[in-house]
């Protein structure tokens, strides 16, 4: 049986600079497990999609790691910071397949667009962040505070920016109290319901929004979802949405400050090797605009995984329509993509029995 840490509680700015318990840095000898791991995974060439935990063979110490990294996005802060993946030795072709290897040994991927990517590059590809469908990761643009759609997000740092690129993080619980003394009022409105749009990344025959309240609460667990852009995206592109109330108006106001007040928003910079871990019910993040440099092989470059963690918390009940399934620990999250496949369908049963997780199964084309 998995052994979930105790629920998060709220932080500030100053506690989280004051209190390093976030950040763990590899030793040695656990940073060298990964890159032998890497060695036996590039050697066996097997597809993403068949491994497991066993075609990354970890040993003890760094696994070890791994497991007390999850723990932490489970716990008090909801955020880790590891630090000192040897990233340095490996291409990129060899740093994508580690960041895999390492969500193999944490949890479940989940698929993160229309086109159902369960590893995305995170890198200034063109993208415009503020358009239609706009999605953020493959722009330089600063972006709002949000949270992803899985238990947890993971980003390990390749490369940084020339200039920018800065990480921001906000307790989502800290973000919660202080609307309950700011505006009391407030605080049901976040619980009643919201309409958000998912940019175009659902599946054809599914519904093109989703209703999820803001804030809620499940065994004594917290949770909060916030993503401005895909609410005012969901009033721009869909009358069948109810239209938003003057008080509803107001709260996403009042987030908007609160999430970018420095008593509350913490800063820190990814370097390379770093692998962040932030829990997507309990804290909320965003990032400022970047400059690349000139060269190619000098841009900024992350990946990113959404990965359903064996440690989580239950979710609210009526977060369901969203996230499938909300019990505690069980598979659920992401985008189910125009182009699912059934090789990751079977991937993510195999990879839930691994992890001993409970995974519902569904259908290779999800009804309206």
């Amino acid at each position: 049986m998995t052994v979930r840490p105790p629920a998060a509680a709220a932080w500030r700015a100053e506690e989280a600079a004051a209190d390093s318990g976030w950040i763990l840095r590899l030793t040695p000898d656990e940073a060298e497990g990964f890159d032998q791991a890497l060695r036996h995974a590039r050697q066996a060439d097997k597809p993403w999609l068949a491994m497991g935990p066993q075609d990354f063979p970890l040993p003890p110490a760094s696994r070890g790691a791994l497991q007390r990294a999850a723990e932490l996005t489970q716990g008090r802060w909801g955020m880790c910071l590891l630090r000192g993946l040897p990233v340095d030795r490996w291409n990129e072709h060899e740093a994508r397949l580690a960041c895999w290897g390492i969500g193999l040994h944490m949890g479940v991927a989940r698929t993160q667009n229309r086109a159902s990517d369960f590893i995305a590059d995170v890198r200034n590809e063109g993208g415009v962040y503020k358009g239609a469908n706009g999605r953020g990761y493959n722009t330089n643009a600063g972006l709002d505070f949000h949270c992803d759609s899985a238990d947890v997000v993971a980003l390990l740092c390749r490369r940084a920016a020339k200039r920018g690129g800065e990480s921001k993080v906000v307790s989502s619980l800290a973000v919660i109290d202080e609307v309950a003394r700011r505006r009391p009022d407030l605080v049901p409105v976040l619980q009643g319901d919201w309409f958000h749009s998912y940019q175009g990344a659902q599946h054809p025959d599914a519904l093109p929004y989703y209703r999820c309240p803001i804030i809620g609460s499940a065994e004594g667990h917290v949770a909060m979802r916030a993503n401005r852009k895909n609410v005012m995206a969901a009033q721009r592109d869909f009358e069948a949405v109810p239209r938003l109330t003057d008080a509803q108006m107001q709260a996403l106001d009042l987030l908007d400050v609160l999430m970018q007040d420095p008593a509350l928003c913490f800063s820190m910079w990814l370097e390379r090797g770093d692998l962040q871990l932030l829990n997507n019910y309990v804290t909320l993040h965003s990032r400022t605009d970047f400059e690349d440099h000139d060269e190619p092989d000098l841009k900024r470059h992350l990946y990113r995984l959404w990965l359903a963690l064996p440690q989580s918390q239950p979710l609210p009940a009526d977060w369901a329509e969203y996230f499938g399934d909300v019990r505690a620990g069980a598979v659920r999250g992401g985008l189910y993509g125009s182009q699912m496949t059934r090789e990751f369908l079977d991937f993510e049963q195999r990879q839930a029995a691994a992890m001993g997780m409970p995974c519902q199964v569904r259908p290779l084309v999800r009804p309206a």
